[in-house]
């Protein structure tokens, strides 16, 4: 993402300074690699992990991405995109295996798409080795990839982790 686009943020309830960020940012430099993504539960960390993982794979030629109406936008929303991986959403802790196996992903070319984007779950819950098996990938991985770490208690993630990742807070909204 570059130029001039805008982010199409208004999905996502709330949060406007961290909305207006994310899209100053993408006006500037472009969105970042890594994300950390903060906040307690039902905060919209999942809503803005998918609206990120959108906008970074959105192949709309309009103002705004994403722009939720073309093939890429719907796939992600849909949660069918092949560039769109989603790791630890079961639920389960994510082990040191599944943090391997996308560091190997990492490595093949997107399918779709010029970016590849991996979503962590529950990041906190990770264990040291699985941590420190997606620090490498976090420092070193390919230009294309993208990596979007939900956590509720970011401070148990890694020191290691956290400094290579912008963080975004989330704040609950009201009903």
């Amino acid at each position: 993402l570059s130029g001039s686009e805008a982010m199409e943020l208004s999905t996502l309830a709330g949060n406007a300074a961290l909305k207006e960020q994310l899209s100053a940012q993408e006006k500037g430099r472009g969105l970042s690699h890594a994300y950390l993504i903060s906040g307690p539960a039902g905060s919209g960390k999942r809503t803005l992990a998918r609206l990120l993982a959108a906008a970074m794979v959105c192949t709309g030629q309009g103002e705004e991405r994403p722009c939720g109406r073309c093939g890429a936008c719907k796939k992600v929303f849909g949660g069918i995109h092949p560039d769109v991986i989603q790791v630890g959403a079961d639920g389960k802790d994510i082990t040191v295996g599944q943090a391997r196996q996308a560091r190997s992903d990492a490595y093949v070319r997107p399918n779709e798409g010029s970016r590849k984007v991996y979503i962590f779950h529950s990041a906190q819950d990770m264990n040291p080795s699985a941590q420190n098996a997606l620090l490498k990938l976090l420092e070193e991985g390919p230009a294309y990839a993208a990596f979007l770490l939900l956590a509720e208690n970011p401070g148990a993630v890694l020191t290691t982790i956290r400094s290579r990742c912008e963080g975004l807070t989330l704040t609950p909204v009201s009903q």
